[in-house]
């Protein structure tokens, strides 16, 4: 495993320069709630989802990501509810997060949905300075700075989104997760601020294209803005086999190249109500050679059977 240092400027709860902030996932299209709270209750049925992600293989430290995530109609199919628990840590840096989302289909017609929905998070941050190694081995890190503590903050804050369908094959969606934005890190020598959150603007489309009686083609893609950055995408083109084996590529925007990475996904319908998938990242910046991609896990169960037949609905929904 290689050894990395990584200096505490990067890590102490993100940067002021407005970078990507909100933990993103290759497998994205499976589980729409955690960027969109207008997502809940979509699928007709109680649905839980969990995805595990490591990135950057062969990183001391590197990013390593998880979240089990929960929604279902309540009391009707026009209103939905959801919760997602998630994490994310690199280096001696923890991000934990609890979200509760309300959604109301505002139209609710047999081949037309408009969800409208609300969020309320809360975020546990924290840096644990013990943790943290001098740059070179053998010596002693005298960084006054460092205080060979754990320091934790709790943030609160609401979001916001739109989730329509159409037909039962083709869907789109507008979100912005944390609307406010909260002063983060922990203040030092009189520093007024360290960090701060930004907004993050998420756009995503994506439709089922029948090719055959038992062939789909499904393609989707997520679009990311952060104020004073360069728009991100996630560009996805799956094909489906039967309703059964789902398999595709995508490719990351960003990066300091040709983009960020070429993800490879596969999904396998194990069961009518439950799933499994994987996916690996082959990244394209300049990290390509110091480390070997990204992996993701996922499963996805259906409590109870759908009420309606939808085209593909494990996927679309």
């Amino acid at each position: 495993m290689k050894k990395i240092w990584i200096p505490l400027v990067l890590l102490a709860f993100g940067l002021s320069a407005s970078a990507q902030q909100e933990h993103q996932y290759t497998q994205w299209m499976y589980n729409k709630l955690l960027i969109n709270p207008a997502y809940a209750g979509v699928r007709g049925t109680p649905t839980v989802t969990g995805i595990f992600r490591s990135q950057w293989l062969g990183f001391e430290g590197a990013p390593q990501s998880g979240l089990l995530s929960f929604n279902s109609p309540f009391l009707s199919d026009r209103v939905g509810v959801g919760a997602v628990i998630s994490s994310n840590k690199i280096g001696f840096q923890r991000d934990f997060q609890v979200n509760i989302a309300y959604s109301y289909d505002l139209i609710a017609q047999e081949n037309v949905s408009l969800r409208l929905g609300v969020m309320g998070s809360l975020r546990s941050l924290s840096v644990d300075y013990s943790k943290a190694k001098p740059y070179e081995p053998g010596t002693v890190a005298t960084d006054p700075s460092l205080t060979n503590a754990k320091v934790n903050d709790f943030l609160g804050n609401v979001g916001a989104g739109l989730y329509g369908t159409f037909s039962q094959r083709f869907y789109v969606g507008f979100s912005v997760p944390r609307i406010y934005s909260n002063v983060i890190g922990f203040p030092n020598d009189g520093a007024s601020l360290l960090a701060k959150e930004y907004q993050h603007f998420y756009g995503m489309a994506g439709a089922i294209l029948p090719l055959s009686e038992d062939i789909n083609l499904m393609p989707a893609v997520l679009v990311k803005y952060v104020q004073n950055t360069p728009f991100d995408a996630d560009i996805n083109v799956n094909l489906d086999i039967r309703q059964k084996f789902t398999a595709g590529i995508s490719y990351r925007l960003g990066g300091d190249g040709i983009g960020e990475s070429v993800d490879l996904l596969a999904y396998w319908q194990a069961t009518p109500q439950m799933g499994v998938g994987a996916s690996y990242d082959f990244t394209l910046s300049s990290l390509k050679d110091q480390q070997a991609g990204g992996i993701e896990v996922l499963f996805q169960t259906d409590l109870k059977k759908k009420k309606r037949k939808m085209s593909n609905p494990r996927f679309f929904m």
